[in-house]
């Protein structure tokens, strides 16, 4: 084995195949985006499986231990083989273009630090996306998920409901993403006379998100019948031990809710998020307003929204109109 490559130990934790150079720049590049660019730890997860992907194509590609020098050799034709090879693997578009972006964010952290020019990551054209509208559900639907006398007949603790129930509404009432509503400390709850919460959404950004009287008493509900003892600093949410709740445990109720209700298959939590925004929207709510909720980086985010709005319209139109048929 080559002397360059890390030590047994060491390769635990590696990235990918690669020599002590390479190794050390690219856990410089992921302790930057973890410190300084406050990325999330699912994106540097990500973005860390992405590149050990990548490292490993070199490695048999070029037939040699990937260094900074060998990234120096990379060409248009390599990427696109990458590219080329991921998606026969199975990966979609959204895939490759995450990789693509995790590959020219570590190109422009080796170039910041002087190493050498890596132009070549920038050039390539990204994969284009078919462009998907967000999957809401109607007003009605959305109010069952979460009523929690949709889930009267389960054979379960009447504060497994409460809970569940407290975490959808958070969802559906709030417009709140599933992370954002698991982080929610004790000491947070909107309760009594608090009628907002601060969020720390995606890349560290903060938002206040104003609480509806309908999630307030959901969530007392939960607070009322829980039996743990909730620490003001540990979370709001907890599951039957006493330990922080986990997401899949929401998508599971949804999940049987699907089948209790006669859902579509795209009835998931995150579908809560995107009639939260589809219904504010359909209400007469403005754009700029749905983004500052939602806690997205850029109005465009947003704008799918419109879309949305427009194709149930016309959805509506076609079905009632007697001429559009």
């Amino acid at each position: 084995m080559p002397k360059a490559v890390r030590s047994a130990s060491d390769k635990k934790r590696a990235v990918g195949p690669a020599d002590a150079q390479l190794a050390a720049t690219l856990e410089d590049w992921l302790a930057h985006l973890a410190g300084e660019r406050r990325v999330s730890p699912h994106t540097l997860a990500a973005y860390r499986r992405d590149v050990g992907q990548f490292l490993r194509f070199l490695s048999v590609h070029f037939g040699e231990i990937p260094s900074l020098k060998l990234f120096e050799k990379i060409e248009p034709a390599d990427l696109r083989g990458f590219l080329a090879a991921r998606r026969k693997s199975g990966a979609g578009s959204r895939s490759l273009l995450r990789q693509l972006s995790g590959l020219r964010s570590l190109a422009r952290h080796i170039e910041r630090s002087g190493i050498s020019k890596l132009a070549v990551f920038s050039a390539l054209r990204s994969p284009k996306l078919a462009r998907r509208l967000p999957k809401a559900l109607t007003a009605q639907a959305a109010r069952a998920v979460v009523d929690v006398g949709s889930r009267a007949d389960e054979q379960r603790p009447d504060w497994i409901l409460a809970r569940d129930a407290a975490v959808l509404a958070l969802l559906y009432g709030a417009g709140l993403r599933i992370s954002e509503a698991l982080s929610i400390a004790r000491k947070d709850a909107p309760t009594s006379g608090l009628d907002y919460l601060t969020i720390v959404g995606k890349g560290g950004k903060s938002r206040n998100v104003p609480i509806i009287a309908p999630v307030k008493t959901a969530i007392s509900a939960y607070l009322d019948l829980c039996p743990c003892a909730l620490a003001p600093d540990g979370p709001l949410f907890v599951g039957a031990k006493g330990r922080p709740l986990s997401a899949r445990i929401i998508q599971l109720t949804v999940e049987r809710l699907r089948g209790a209700l006669a859902l579509p298959e795209t009835a998931t939590p995150h579908a809560l998020r995107h009639s939260f925004a589809t219904h504010l929207l359909g209400r007469g709510g403005d754009l700029r307003t749905i983004q500052e909720l939602l806690g997205h980086a850029t109005l465009s985010t947003t704008q799918i929204y419109t879309a949305v709005d427009s194709t149930r319209l016309l959805e509506a139109y076609r079905g009632a109109h007697p001429r559009a048929r």
